[in-house]
């Protein structure tokens, strides 16, 4: 066991969860900035990439997931709708409602911004040795496995 990983070993969850609540924030922060040159708001990329990954739905599910007010997500969809990025559709069921979907050039738009943040991590994960990139590869691992549980 090499120093570091004793040192980690002998830290305790109460002091390890706002290091690593900040670490994830920080860099998370430094990502969503590293996006294509657009005048697309961070408010707007996420309400589209909701919609990505959830699928179509009402405008008041998308409120709720992005967690804005109704009127605050009518703004929002109304500008990604004018771009061409988001398209309604009657809800089958029920006359009053409206079903929203991210269209082809909304899926383009977020693939170009996911491979702008891919570009800009992967160049900084690059100045980094093995051990660290292969910790890193460890530390993904198990945040993915506290996010599902």
């Amino acid at each position: 066991m090499t120093e570091r990983t004793v040192t980690a070993e002998r830290v305790p969850p109460a002091q390890l969860a706002p290091q690593l609540r900040d670490a994830i924030t920080r860099l998370n922060r430094r990502v969503r900035r590293a996006r294509p040159v657009g005048d697309l708001t961070v408010t707007q990329v996420s309400a589209l990439t909701s919609l990505r990954l959830a699928g179509a739905m009402t405008p008041r599910e998308l409120a709720e997931i992005e967690r804005v007010q109704p009127p605050t997500m009518t703004k929002i969809v109304a500008k990604l709708e004018d771009r061409g990025l988001v398209r309604r559709t009657p809800h089958p069921t029920d006359g009053r409602q409206v079903i929203l979907a991210a269209t082809e050039e909304g899926q383009a738009v977020l693939d170009q911004f996911e491979r702008a943040r891919d570009e800009w991590l992967a160049h900084r994960l690059a100045a980094l040795d093995e051990d660290e990139r292969a910790t890193l590869h460890r530390a993904a691992e198990i945040l993915q496995q506290l996010a599902r549980a």
